[in-house]
């Protein structure tokens, strides 16, 4: 039989989840708010539009992961490409632009200031221009109306605006071959590039916090979910659980729904069965025990007493297994008080020393019956086989309830302490008719510390008997 490992227990909350909660919280208060001091035509459509708005996104959980880490990598995008365009690349373009159009107007009014001949002026710009990497031509004014005056080039648009600021003499531009201007690297250097980083850094933490926020809010049905399951696997009641979230997880909610369903209705189906069973069992031990009752005191008639009173007890040991207390409700118990009082009741009665302590908080919330039952088929076993005394110990420690329990018999081999907990199974030791027991006591014990969502282990005891340590979550 494998063993099943105990479930960890649960992470603590970090700093960002925290965080998290109380902006969930706050968000709440302020809708809370808007939804009560608000008009009523102003709740409408806000309503209106959240549900249309709903209508129109993803309803898978991959579609809307997608669009949350899409959409803001896109807007993220178009902004860094907006401040681009308008901070560097037109900023570089227009000191460009106006490096040329300096160039173009010096080289004008130099020519128009200074006595030449029409060879020496245009020598002059010629040399002028070749220096500045310019092509410089001196054309009549007839001319310069048949030249393109303006273009859609946003290098042409910005460099007449440059001329224009300059000067109010008239000119064209046109294309050359080459077409490059080389200017000095001061002139076209953008001196506010941090503006960049501001814009991209500030824009990228305010997507990345609004898509935490969204991702939060798909993640929390899920979580809701896991704590439902967790609820239902200890036997506690779940309340107020609603599919809710992206289609996978409201078709895995409706399916955990219906699962626990089916199983409450098996159990009370099993539970309303065995009821019937044992009660039409026990009319027929009546029977049996108002027969003995009419015969003659005598050494058979205690022997089939003796018989009818273990028949009685081994029905009720197969009743209680089969039926379990998974219907039970948890309650908050003193589980100090409740092993204390188990250990009066079972171990003090046969004889044994008892030696018990507890550590830590002892207020725990539990099926009371079942813990009951499972501290007092774990002591039983103790002061059935032990010799003389019973040691329990009892801590709760982070997040952890340990209760051990030992003694000083002859043990269990190595090879037999998982499969003791298997019902109906008795060690060779104890299969006789004197040693009372159904072999259940551990299985059932198990059960109950399962069905709270922990375990027993067995082991060896230094005392030279029994370990047994259940371990359930606190």
């Amino acid at each position: 039989m494998t063993e099943t490992p105990a479930p960890e227990p649960a992470q603590p909350r970090g700093r960002i989840a925290a965080g998290l909660d109380r902006l969930d919280d706050l968000i709440r208060h302020i809708r809370v708010f808007v939804g009560r001091y608000s008009p009523s035509v102003l709740r409408r459509a806000w309503i209106g539009t959240g549900r249309a708005i709903n209508r129109l996104l993803p309803k898978g959980l991959l579609g809307r992961s997608l669009l949350i880490v899409v959409v803001p990598m896109l807007i993220l995008l178009g902004v860094l490409t907006g401040v681009f365009m308008d901070r560097h690349w037109i900023l570089v373009t227009q000191r460009l632009s106006d490096a040329v159009a300096g160039q173009i107007v010096g080289i004008a009014t130099i020519s128009d200031n200074v006595d030449l001949t029409d060879a020496q002026r245009l020598e002059l710009i010629t040399a002028a221009g070749q220096a500045m990497g310019l092509h410089p031509e001196i054309m009549p004014t007839t001319e310069i109306g048949r030249v393109r005056r303006s273009s859609t080039d946003i290098v042409h648009s910005m460099l007449a605006e440059g001329i224009l600021k300059r000067t109010h003499m008239p000119f064209a531009i046109r294309d050359l071959d080459d077409n490059r201007v080389e200017v000095a690297r001061s002139l076209a250097y953008a001196a506010n590039w941090h503006f960049f980083l501001v814009w991209m850094v500030g824009t990228a933490l305010f997507l990345v916090l609004v898509s935490l926020i969204f991702l939060r809010n798909q993640i929390k049905p899920i979580e809701r979910l896991a704590a439902a399951a967790e609820a239902f696997g200890r036997g506690r009641p779940v309340e107020g659980f609603a599919p809710s979230g992206a289609r996978e997880v409201r078709q895995a909610a409706h399916a955990f729904i219906g699962m626990r369903r089916r199983l409450e209705r098996q159990i009370e189906q099993r539970t309303t069965m065995l009821a019937g069973v044992g009660h039409d069992l026990k009319t027929i031990l009546t029977r049996f025990r108002l027969g003995l009752a009419l015969l003659p005191e005598g050494e058979e008639t205690a022997d089939l007493r003796s018989d009818v009173a273990e028949m009685e007890a081994m029905l009720e040991a197969y009743v209680d297994f089969a039926r379990g207390d998974a219907d039970e409700t948890p309650q908050p118990i003193d589980v100090e008080a409740t092993i204390a009082d188990c250990l009066r009741q079972t171990a003090e009665p046969a004889g044994r020393t008892v030696h018990f302590t507890f550590t830590g908080d002892g207020a725990l919330t539990l099926r009371p019956t079942a813990f009951r039952r499972l501290i007092a088929n774990l002591v039983g076993n103790a002061a059935r086989y032990g010799r003389s005394t019973v040691w329990v110990t009892g801590e709760r420690r982070e997040g952890w309830l340990s209760i051990v329990v030992e003694d000083d018999g002859p043990g269990i081999p190595d090879n037999e302490l998982e499969a003791v907990f298997r019902p109906f199974y008795r060690l060779d030791a104890a299969r006789n008719q004197d040693v009372p027991g159904t072999g259940l006591g551990l299985a059932i014990a198990r059960d109950v510390a399962r069905s709270h969502g922990g375990d027993i282990e067995l082991g060896p005891s230094p005392h030279g008997g029994l370990k047994a340590t259940v371990r359930l979550p606190a």
